[in-house]
């Protein structure tokens, strides 16, 4: 109570003729971020609920939490395992190596991020949007450990600007802001992005977790598999998580939990998610049938799809991007089939990029308008039918 008459207090300060007026969008960023607002819009269609975009954002953190967690501990787990001292190792040294490792992302994603929009606001005197609290946390979770932070933060401009600004801010972009940092990197610095080196820290922090020799690799599941080798990893270390990869992307198990809460919560579109799979699902068998997607003679199960890479990471936490996702119910269903489809033809039919996650999703933000349009459109059309 004592913080909510602190700010009336001082809010006078920030409106129009007070002596900090020029600061108005960054007084009300932090006053919406702590309270629900009292004000109600005047005109247009709006929808009634129970908590303002901001705490849908929150709630999307909140189920980003296990895949976060995890992805430290894992950090420490690779590091360690790579220098043949896991048996040595507490889980608290390597969790807290991977917290050390991945906070400098965290802060230099939002620190950028924030900066830019809070920047964004006060040129165009308009209100802080609250799209990047998610958008700042999933940057990090979708990157090698040792991506460098300057190449982050140039991402992350990027993607801020380019994808989200230009468009007219939240609610607005065509492109998830996410994928657009991704795509960045991948395609201005495809050797920090890719390649047997870039998935395991190797340096120690704070006198935490061990320097590792240059000649140390650790290829993920897919990277070997591309290059025609049989993962090193079992089929439940894939599935926990306890593989290199993006730091976030590696827990199936985690990511569950961040869809159930997304579910449950109403946050995320069951549609949209179930169709990923779906669609992942279809082309998958399909290969496996036909021996396309294969290591040597042994056939890859098509299930193995869903545990490997940035697949499960996707389909729950950015393909159902309410914002550059389809709206209608329909479109739903063809957008993710057409995700999850995309990213098997991508790693089956593509060696030299065995992702295709991200670039997915790319191209279903790009189709998602065009659906929804089709099925309106459609709609329209039966019921004038239908009235006549």
């Amino acid at each position: 109570m004592s913080l909510r008459n602190y700010l009336n207090k001082i809010k006078p300060n920030f409106e129009k003729e007070g002596k900090l007026h020029a600061f108005r969008s960054v007084f009300d960023g932090f006053e919406t971020f702590l309270y629900v607002p009292n004000s109600t819009s005047k005109s247009g269609s709006n929808i009634h609920d129970a908590i303002d975009s901001k705490r849908i954002m929150s709630f999307v953190v909140i189920a980003l939490m296990p895949a976060l967690l995890f992805g430290m501990y894992n950090i420490g787990y690779q590091n360690y395992a790579a220098a043949g001292k896991l048996a040595e190792a507490t889980f608290c040294s390597m969790f807290c190596y991977g917290f050390l490792a991945v906070l400098p992302k965290l802060l230099v994603s939002y620190i950028v991020g924030l900066g830019i929009e809070f920047i964004w606001a006060q040129w165009k005197g308009e209100e802080i949007q609250e799209g990047y609290l998610v958008s700042g946390i999933i940057i990090p979770l979708i990157i090698p450990v040792n991506c460098p932070l300057w190449m982050l933060a140039l991402a992350v401009g990027f993607a801020v600007i380019f994808a989200k600004e230009i468009f007219g801010g939240t609610g607005m972009n065509i492109f998830n802001v996410a994928v657009a940092a991704r795509m960045f990197l991948f395609f201005s610095y495809p050797s920090q992005m890719t390649g047997d080196k870039a998935w395991i820290a190797n340096d120690t922090i704070f006198g935490l977790g061990n320097k590792l020799a240059d000649g140390v690799s650790g290829a993920t599941p897919l990277g070997e598999i591309g290059q025609g080798i049989t993962p090193d990893a079992s089929v439940m270390d894939m599935i926990l998580g306890f593989i290199p990869g993006s730091i976030g992307e590696t827990s199936v198990v985690a990511i569950a939990i961040g869809a159930v809460i997304l579910l449950w919560t109403g946050i995320a579109s069951w549609r949209t998610m179930l169709s990923v799979f779906v669609g992942g699902a279809v082309l998958a068998i399909i290969f496996e049938q036909t021996g396309s997607y294969t290591i040597g003679c042994q056939t890859v199960p098509w299930w193995h799809h869903f545990v490997m890479g940035g697949f499960a990471f996707g389909a729950v936490f950015m393909a159902t991007d309410p914002v550059t996702s389809c709206r209608t119910n329909t479109g739903q269903y063809i957008y993710g089939f057409l995700i999850g489809a995309m990213a098997i033809i991508v790693r089956v039919m593509n060696p030299g990029y065995p992702e295709g996650m991200m670039l997915a999703i790319f191209f279903g933000n790009m189709f998602a308008p065009l659906i929804d349009y089709c099925i309106v459109q459609r709609n329209i059309s039966k019921r004038l039918k239908r009235a006549k």
